[in-house]
């Protein structure tokens, strides 16, 4: 029996740790920090990866990475070069997510499909640009920003607001120092999550997120307001041209540059006429997206991480999925992605029966639950197609309270007919 350490404290933290658990060769699962969901807390901040390799050597744990800073900071790397077994990119891998300049110079000099584009460092010289530019663009700081660093503008004015916001105001400190300005592409957008050992890649099932903050895809971005699994934005012929153009491509790539990519290699995509490009890359599973994928897995999780990370993917069998659909709505604090209250206590969570309730911005406090975040709860369920489980999620959500809770409503409607999107 082994153990294993969950790195992290989101929604994604809480469904890998709750499907991880569910392996007969799995003892115990710490998370590391966790939050008020998890079990078998670790207070270890994630960031904190000496502490993190230190318990993982004291507790003879084999290691799951969730978020993208701990990544970058190379995690990984200290932990092989102590001989500790650990699923997760190295930080040279993991610079398809950390730098956006690095990921578009990485696609453009390989023919991944995906926007034109420019890079800034000066605040003059990039608002001349976008003032000068016929067609609408996305404005991103190149640094990790918690998925708070892209501006989808409609006109030069908001692309100019966009730059002066990050290389003006600094609002994303280093992390914005410099942009890159790309062509806006319109269409369908979907996540394409693969599992890569370095050579094989075995496709994730498909889903769709939802990153604007208001129903009707208004407002700003956020880390994520929901998502569902499967998506018809992603049919077999899509699939097939995202792996044969985008996903092997650019494991090979990397590959040829040293730095074989081992783990979650999220593409978020957008389709266009039939054609699939990407929009960014990320190097870990993606949040909310994570949990309806879990939901519907229908395989031992931990077996495939283990192999992923010896470089053994191609002994194991194809995963199996169930053939529901599963939706989570994310539940937040009225605020987010600003500044939002915190400590409120969440009422309703005894009454929920049906699906998972995954935690997020959670603590507990003498036997209550309180919030401590943007994203509080990712209430998630499946259901014997997509107009099922929205409503199973949506009753799910209707149970659970506290003052500032805000979610979207809207969550699954691009997937549902226009009969459907009625019934909601």
């Amino acid at each position: 029996m082994a153990n294993v350490l969950v790195v992290g404290s989101g929604g994604r933290e809480h469904a890998l740790s709750w499907k991880l658990s569910q392996s007969s060769a799995v003892d115990t699962v710490f998370t590391a920090p966790g939050n008020g969901g998890t079990r078998d807390n670790v207070f270890v901040a994630a960031e904190d990866i000496g502490g993190l390799a230190g318990f993982a050597e004291k507790n003879d744990c084999f290691t799951v990475v969730g978020p993208e800073v701990p990544l970058s900071m190379g995690i990984v790397d200290l932990f092989r070069r102590r001989n500790l077994e650990i699923f997760g990119p190295t930080g040279g891998s993991a610079q398809l997510e950390s730098s956006k300049i690095w990921a578009k110079q990485f696609m453009k000099g390989n023919g991944i499909p995906t926007a034109g584009f420019e890079v800034f460092d000066d605040r003059k010289e990039a608002l001349e640009y976008v003032a000068s530019t016929p067609h609408p663009v996305v404005v991103k700081a190149d640094g990790l920003a918690a998925g708070k660093g892209v501006f989808v503008c409609s006109d030069a004015a908001e692309a100019g607001d966009a730059v002066d916001a990050i290389l003006g105001r600094n609002v994303f400190g280093r992390a914005g120092s410099r942009i890159v300005v790309e062509e806006r592409i319109d269409g369908v957008e979907a996540s394409y999550i693969a599992l890569c050992d370095g050579d094989t890649v075995v496709p994730m099932a498909a889903s769709q997120d939802h990153k604007r903050i208001y129903d009707g895809d208004r407002g700003p971005n956020t880390g994520g307001m929901g998502a569902y699994s499967p998506t018809p934005a992603v049919d077999a012929e899509i699939a097939a041209k995202i792996q044969s153009r985008i996903i092997e491509p650019t494991v090979s790539a990397m590959k040829g540059l040293g730095l074989p990519f081992q783990g979650f290699l999220y593409a978020g995509i957008m389709v266009r006429d039939g054609e699939p490009y990407v929009l960014e890359f990320n190097t870990r599973m993606g949040d909310p997206e994570c949990q309806p994928i879990v939901m519907r897995m229908d395989f031992d999780l931990y077996e495939y991480l283990l192999e992923c990370s010896r470089g053994r993917l191609s002994r194991l069998p194809a995963p199996r999925w169930k053939s529901q659909s599963a939706v989570c709505v994310v539940l937040a604090s009225r605020g987010y992605p600003g500044k939002y209250p915190r400590g409120e206590e969440i009422a309703g969570l005894g009454e929920v029966r049906d699906g998972m309730v995954f935690h997020a911005g959670t603590r507990r406090d003498s036997g209550r639950v309180l919030t401590t975040g943007g994203r509080v709860l990712g209430v998630t369920a499946l259901g014997s197609d997509l107009r099922d489980a929205v409503s199973r999620a949506y009753s799910m959500a209707d149970k659970i309270r506290w003052p500032h809770k805000h979610c979207r409503t809207d969550i699954g409607s691009w997937g549902l007919s226009g009969a459907d999107q009625a019934a909601l």
